[in-house]
C-alpha cells in the first residue's frame, strides 16, 4: 500500500479483515440484492422489453452483427449487451431471469471492482465502505436488476476511470492501469456507443486540466497507441454495420447520439434540475453526505493550483472523483434528453467520495461537515419516508386515471406495506442521526444505514414488486405468451392500443402494432390467410372495425382480452 495513505486512528474500531473475506461478504450480499427473485417481475416497457427481445431475435436468427427488434433493424444500441443476453438464454432458457442476469452479474462485478480499487489505494476499510455505499442505494439495485445497457456501460467506464487514475498516480500500476483505461473505453463504446468514451475521457480530461499533468500523461499514458488499441477493439463492429446498412445506420446512430443531446427524444425531457432529485433519492442515504464530500475534496485545490507530490493519495483520489461527479452531472444536465439512469456512471465516483468522508468521520472526533450532512440526511429521509407512508392515499386519488392504461389497477390494494417501508426509512434515519452524534457509535451508524437499505429493498423486491407486476405488467404479457403457443408461422398477431415492445418477447413472433383510429391497417391482415389474434385492453373492443370486432374472445384477464379470428374450439 502507498505510504501516503492516512492510517486509521488507533482509537477507531479495530479491523481484522482479509481482502478475500471482504470480497466473499460483498459477493454474497450483492448476490442477495441483485439475484433474489430476479425473474419474478415481468419485463417493463420500453427498454427492458426491447433489449430482451432484440437479444432473443439475435439468437433465433443467428445474426450476431445486426440487431433487430420485432424483426426490423434496431440501430439504437450496439450488439455487445445482446451477446451476453443471448449467451444467458443459451444457458438458462429464454425467460426474464436470463434476460436480466448479465445486468446483475455486471452489477456484482462493479461492486467487487469498487472494493478492489479502493482497498488497493486507501486500505480495506475504505474498500468496504465504498463498495457497500455503491451497492446499497435504490438506483444501483434497480438498474442492475433490469435489462438495460447501463450496468455493462458503467462497469466498463468505471474500469476505464480507475485504470486512468492508477496509471497516473501509482508507479507500480502504470502499464496495467492504462491498459484498463483503454480496454474499458473500448468495451464501453461497444456497450452503448460514443458515450462510453465520453464518460471516462471527460473525467480524465478535467483531472489533467486541474493538476496540469498533460506532459506526464503524454509520456507515460501512450495516448496514440492507446486510442489505436481502442479502435482495434471497438471499430470492427461499427465498420461491419456501416458496410451492411450504409447511410441508414449512420443516420440512426447520429440520432441516438448527438440527436439525443440536442433534442429531447421520446418525450424524455425535463428541466435543468431534473437530476437533483434523481441523485438525492436514487443515492439515498449516502447522497446526504455528498455535498460536504465534494466541498472537502475541492477546497484544497481552490484556484487550480499546480499539482504537487505533497498531496496524499486520499486527496488526489478525492479530487479525481469530484471532477468525475461534477463533469458527468453537468454533461447530462446539458443534454436535452434526460432519464434517471443516465447519471448512473457517476455513482461509483460518488461512492468513493462518501467513503472518504465516512473514513474521516470514523477517525476524527468532530469531523467538519458532519452536522450539515446529518441535517440533509434527516430532510431527505423524512420526505422519502412520508412519501412512502402516504402512497396508499395518493394511489387511491389517481387509481381511476391509471385504469385507463392499466385496467387491473383498481383491484390492487397497497395495504400496510408502504407505511412499513416509510417507517423503516424514518426510524432508520433517526437512528443514524443518533449514532453519528457520538464518536464511539459512529461506526454503528454506518451499519444501521446499510441495514435500513437492506430492509427497504427487501420489502420492495419480495412483496411490492410481485404485486405490482401481477396487476400492472403481467396481464397483456400472459395473453401474448398464450397467443405465441397457439399461432403458427403463417398466422398473425396484432397488438391494438398503446405499443408494448415486451409483447414481442412473450409471443416470440412478430407483432403488428395498430392504434385506435387506424382502421385501414387492419385490411392487409384481414385479407391474409391464416389465423389472426389480437391482444388489447377489453374496453377498446368497441373501437375495432368490422369484421374484426366480431372475433371470438379466447382469454380475458385483468382488463385485457385476447381475440381470435377462429373460435377457441377450432
Amino acid at each position: 500500500m502507498d505510504s501516503t495513505v492516512i492510517s486509521p486512528d488507533p482509537s477507531s474500531p479495530p479491523i481484522q479483515s482479509s481482502a478475500l473475506r471482504d470480497l466473499l461478504i460483498l459477493l454474497v450480499l450483492a448476490s442477495l440484492m441483485l439475484l433474489t427473485d430476479l425473474g419474478g417481475l415481468g419485463l417493463t416497457d420500453r427498454d427492458e422489453g426491447s433489449n430482451a427481445e432484440a437479444a432473443r431475435e439475435m439468437l433465433e436468427t443467428g445474426d450476431w452483427v445486426s440487431p433487430t427488434l420485432n424483426y426490423e433493424p434496431r440501430f439504437a444500441k450496439p450488439a455487445f449487451v445482446y451477446w451476453f443476453i443471448s449467451a444467458s438464454y443459451t444457458l438458462f432458457g429464454i425467460n426474464e431471469f436470463s434476460a436480466r442476469l448479465p445486468s446483475a452479474l455486471f452489477g456484482i462485478g462493479l461492486v467487487l471492482l469498487q472494493y478492489s480499487f479502493l482497498a488497493r489505494v486507501l486500505g480495506a476499510r475504505s474498500g468496504m465502505l465504498g463498495a457497500l455505499i455503491l451497492l446499497l442505494n435504490l438506483e444501483m439495485i434497480g438498474i442492475s436488476r433490469m435489462v438495460l445497457t447501463d450496468p455493462e456501460l458503467v462497469f466498463c467506464t468505471t474500469l476505464a476511470c480507475y485504470g486512468f487514475w492508477l496509471g497516473m498516480e501509482q508507479e507500480g500500476a502504470k502499464r496495467l492501469g492504462f491498459l484498463g483505461f483503454y480496454i474499458g473505453m473500448a468495451c464501453a463504446m461497444l456497450a452503448k456507443g460514443p458515450v462510453g468514451i465520453i464518460i471516462p475521457f471527460l473525467a480524465a480530461f478535467l483531472y489533467l486540466i486541474v493538476t496540469r499533468q498533460w506532459l506526464k500523461y503524454w509520456k507515460t499514458g501512450f495516448p496514440l497507441i492507446g486510442m489505436l488499441f481502442v479502435g482495434i477493439i471497438a471499430a470492427p463492429w461499427y465498420i461491419a454495420m456501416f458496410a451492411i446498412h450504409g447511410d441508414a445506420y449512420i443516420a440512426a446512430a447520429q440520432a441516438n447520439t448527438t440527436g439525443r443531446f440536442a433534442n429531447p427524444m421520446e418525450g424524455h425531457g425535463g428541466t435543468i434540475f431534473f437530476y437533483l432529485p434523481v441523485l438525492f433519492i436514487g443515492f439515498f442515504p449516502w447522497s446526504a453526505f455528498l455535498p460536504m464530500s465534494l466541498y472537502h475534496s475541492l477546497k484544497d485545490w481552490k484556484g487550480f493550483r499546480t499539482f504537487t507530490s505533497e498531496k496524499t493519495m486520499e486527496q488526489k483520489l478525492a479530487l479525481f472523483t469530484s471532477l468525475w461527479v461534477i463533469g458527468l452531472f453537468t454533461f447530462f444536465t446539458l443534454s436535452s434528453t434526460r432519464l434517471p439512469h443516465y447519471i448512473f456512471p457517476l455513482f461509483p465516483a460518488a461512492a468513493v467520495l462518501v467513503a472518504i468522508f465516512w473514513s474521516r468521520s470514523l477517525r476524527e472526533k468532530e469531523p467538519v461537515g458532519l452536522t450539515a450532512s446529518i441535517r440533509i440526511l434527516m430532510t431527505i429521509g423524512y420526505v422519502l419516508g412520508l412519501t412512502f407512508a402516504s402512497a396508499p392515499v395518493v394511489y387511491n386519488m389517481f387509481v381511476l386515471k391509471m385504469t385507463k392504461e392499466f385496467p387491473a389497477a383498481a383491484n390492487m390494494e397497497l395495504g400496510i406495506l408502504p407505511v412499513i417501508l416509510g417507517l423503516i426509512i424514518i426510524i432508520g434515519t433517526m437512528s443514524v442521526r443518533y449514532l453519528m452524534a457520538a464518536e464511539e457509535t459512529r461506526h454503528t451508524g454506518f451499519g444501521v444505514a446499510c441495514g435500513m437499505m437492506v430492509m427497504l429493498v427487501g420489502g420492495i423486491l419480495l412483496v411490492a414488486l410481485p404485486r405490482f407486476s401481477y396487476y400492472f405488467i403481467d396481464p397483456p404479457q400472459d395473453l401474448a405468451a398464450a397467443a405465441g403457443l397457439k399461432l403458427t408461422k403463417n398466422d398473425r398477431f396484432i397488438q391494438f392500443g398503446r405499443k408494448r415492445p415486451s409483447l414481442t418477447f412473450y409471443a416470440q413472433r412478430k407483432v403488428y402494432q395498430i392504434n385506435p383510429g387506424e382502421d385501414e391497417k387492419f385490411t392487409p391482415h384481414i385479407n391474409a390467410g391464416g389465423r389472426k389474434m389480437i391482444v388489447m385492453q377489453s374496453h377498446l373492443r368497441g373501437r375495432l372495425p368490422q369484421p374484426v370486432r366480431d372475433y371470438s374472445v379466447v382469454i380475458e384477464r385483468n382488463g385485457f382480452s385476447l381475440l381470435s379470428s377462429e373460435s377457441s374450439g377450432k
